[in-house]
């Protein structure tokens, strides 16, 4: 990679962790597509608040598991080393369709393992894991925040009514930004 374009990926990723969600959408082209959504899954953890019971003190890091996209998993444990979310180190593990999502706080499903979610949608619901997708029509099958690619940027959408079912709250800030939001149930 010529050493400019190095330079402007580093600089995309730094403004993402620095500015959070807050930060316009990415083109495609000044970062890599893995490091972009990286960036923003860290951002994501730090604007949803999860119920206290699943931020007991029975594990004591912030548990983020990514099933498939191997690069944006090791992407996202460099870029997150050293770093905290809700005071707890940051912890990213590459996980397989068929492992338990209890100990995790946030999953990240790539597209290549969409037929995953239904059957890991009910056990994220009951341990109030974040469910993060990639694919069009996620928000409909259960994930809660889904990447979308628009105008070649990233882009993302959010289900309300999803994340209410799972007992998180996402902040206004996220909302504000966000591509789509999907309603609460009965709104």
């Amino acid at each position: 990679m010529p050493e400019l374009a190095r330079l402007r990926a580093a600089g995309t990723c730094a403004a993402l962790l620095i500015c959070g969600p807050i930060a316009t959408a990415q083109p495609v082209e000044s970062a890599p597509e893995h490091s972009i959504k990286a960036a923003y899954l860290y951002n994501f953890a730090t604007y949803v608040d999860w119920p206290p019971e699943a931020l007991g003190d029975a594990d004591p890091v912030f548990v983020v598991g990514v099933l498939g996209a191997a690069r944006v998993a090791g992407y996202m444990a460099a870029m997150t080393a050293g770093r905290e979310v809700h005071g707890r180190p940051i912890e990213v593990r590459q996980v397989a369709s068929g492992d338990s999502v209890d100990s995790l706080h946030m999953l990240f499903i790539a597209a290549d393992s969409a037929g995953a979610l239904p059957r890991l949608r009910d056990a994220a619901r009951e341990h109030s894991v974040l469910v993060v997708t990639e694919w069009e029509g996620a928000l409909d099958s259960g994930s809660i925040i889904n990447f979308r690619l628009i105008d070649q940027r990233i882009r993302f959408e959010v289900s309300l009514a999803a994340a209410d079912r799972c007992g998180l709250s996402i902040s206004s800030r996220m909302l504000s930004v966000a591509q789509r939001v999907l309603p609460r149930s009965g709104e």
